[in-house]
């Protein structure tokens, strides 16, 4: 018997359906079909894959939104996955935008190795906090939007409503608006915005209450993920949770600490030019995660003494305030990452 040609496939993911495309080991289009996004679908598209020959790899875009139970399958049958981004504009541009166009672009970047990323598994403890601090998240805008609003209200409100209320702080704002009792003729603005700033003011406590409940799931569940981590200084619960999620429940399928770097946008970008040579920061990466770099280089640039005595030391050598940052980013996420892979290591 003559043997299998190896192949490579490709999957551009949508919601109902995926588009997928396999190709040689030279490049050739070999075919192209939609399946459906449901059990018996992800099956027959495996099957579909396999009946082409040899199967190397497979490029899904889009692994951690609509193909990321597609990945959970593949990777679960044994198939190598690779995260495959989409197409820059140039690419678009020359080659045109159809499902299968994308099917057999994502294909054809596994094969020239364009890319190469390892996706999240998302089956583990991480994924379980990374669902969890969704509602967190919202619940924190919902309530800034709602404190944002409170505030808007009182400016614009009658004078004998805005004096009673300008000048108090949030706590005892939402407490007194919360017990108000404003009256029942809506037809008068007084009592109109008395009405709303009492639902407003209840809306605040209770989206309070859920941030708390949310609190509560999360602080045992990221201690168990990464004790060692929490126990860095600077680094509280919001923060780790953040860097579990980026670097998912398989942190090993970051290279080294460098590409976690990398990820977190706290590489450094070289800037030099001329007798200038310098660094700057990097705008790419997990922007959450960098964001949750910055806040731990803040709480430590405070309370660290280690931390306040590197940033003297550093200024009285003329480095500016940018560049001193980005050197704790990156010393931190070195250190977070030692702790990332050994809680997966225990796990």
């Amino acid at each position: 018997m003559a043997e299998q040609p190896a192949v490579v496939g490709g999957v551009d993911t949508h919601t109902d359906f995926h588009q997928a495309a396999v190709i040689d080991s030279v490049g050739r289009h070999l075919a192209t079909a939609p399946f459906p996004t449901t059990p018996d679908g992800y099956r027959r598209l495996l099957e579909w894959l396999h009946s082409h020959g040899d199967l190397m790899a497979v490029g899904v875009e889009g692994t951690g939104a609509y193909g990321s139970e597609l990945s959970r399958f593949l990777l679960a049958n044994q198939v190598t996955v690779i995260d495959v981004d989409r197409p820059d504009r140039r690419a678009r541009r020359s080659n045109g935008k159809s499902d299968p166009v994308d099917a057999y672009a994502a294909a054809t970047a596994v094969l020239s190795g364009r890319a190469s990323g390892q996706p999240k598994t998302r089956d583990g403890i991480v994924e379980a906090i990374r669902s969890l601090r969704v509602v967190r998240r919202s619940a924190i805008k919902s309530r800034t939007q709602t404190i944002n609003q409170i505030r808007t209200l009182i400016v614009s409100a009658p004078a004998q409503v805005r004096e009673r209320l300008r000048g108090l702080a949030t706590y005892e704002l939402i407490k007194q608006l919360a017990r108000s009792r404003p009256g029942t003729d809506l037809a008068d603005p007084s009592c109109a915005v008395k009405t709303a700033l009492r639902r407003l003011a209840r809306r605040y406590q209770h989206l309070t209450e859920e941030i708390a409940e949310a609190d509560a799931d999360l602080e045992p569940l990221v201690a168990q993920a990464a004790p060692s981590l929490v126990e860095l200084v600077g680094i509280g619960t919001e923060t780790a949770a953040q860097l579990l999620i980026t670097a998912g429940d398989n942190p090993d399928r970051l290279r080294s600490e460098a590409s976690f770097a990398h990820l977190c946008g706290a590489a450094p970008i070289a800037a030099s030019s001329g007798r200038t040579h310098r660094h700057r920061l990097n705008r790419g990466g997990d922007r959450q995660a960098n964001r949750a770099l910055h806040t731990i280089a803040l709480v430590r640039m405070r309370y660290d003494p280690r931390t306040r005595h590197y940033v003297a030391r550093r200024t009285a050598e003329g480095m500016s305030k940018k560049d001193i940052f980005r050197c704790l980013k990156r010393f931190i996420a070195r250190e977070v990452y030692k702790h990332l892979t050994s809680a997966n290591t225990r796990q």
